[in-house]
């Protein structure tokens, strides 16, 4: 495979500082380098929110149950786990392989308003669902107006 350089893909970047462009190229050409299964990937997530909670999502199709980790700590969920290639057999092989392979590390700050200790966590079809409990004092709440008495 031919290496892709920048200056000839992207001209505006001509005036560019050097090194950092530099850095680009090397990143680029290593991605398109490198073996799909050497690749950094990353699950596709989506965060939204309710009244009561935070919930996150994440698409990680064949990864295993027991291959995903997840952690809070300092304020901090870290979302990680492993997704294994699957070689074919000697028959066959492989025309393309897009799909990223191996290791992934998402990290989310959290707000001071959830309450780690219930967050809690479901795996159905290939999809992680992290529910992130929002603390009783954050949670809306109504107050009633009521008539003065003088």
């Amino acid at each position: 495979m031919s290496n892709i350089t920048i200056r000839s893909a992207f001209p505006g970047f001509e005036g560019f500082p050097t090194n950092s462009l530099s850095l680009f190229e090397d990143a680029l050409n290593r991605l398109f380098q490198e073996p799909a299964m050497a690749r950094p990937w990353s699950p596709a997530v989506d965060i939204s929110e309710n009244e009561n909670e935070l919930l996150l999502s994440a698409d990680i199709p064949g990864v295993k149950m027991e291959d995903i980790d997840i952690k809070i700590e300092h304020g901090t969920l870290t979302l990680s786990g492993h997704r294994e290639f699957k070689k074919q057999d000697e028959k066959g092989g492989y025309h393309r392989i897009e799909r990223g392979y191996g290791s992934f590390q998402r990290a989310f700050s959290l707000p001071e308003t959830i309450d780690a200790e219930k967050v809690s966590a479901a795996f159905d079809n290939g999809v992680l669902t992290v529910t992130m409990p929002k603390k009783e004092m954050a949670k809306p709440r109504s107050i009633r107006v009521a008539p003065r008495h003088s």
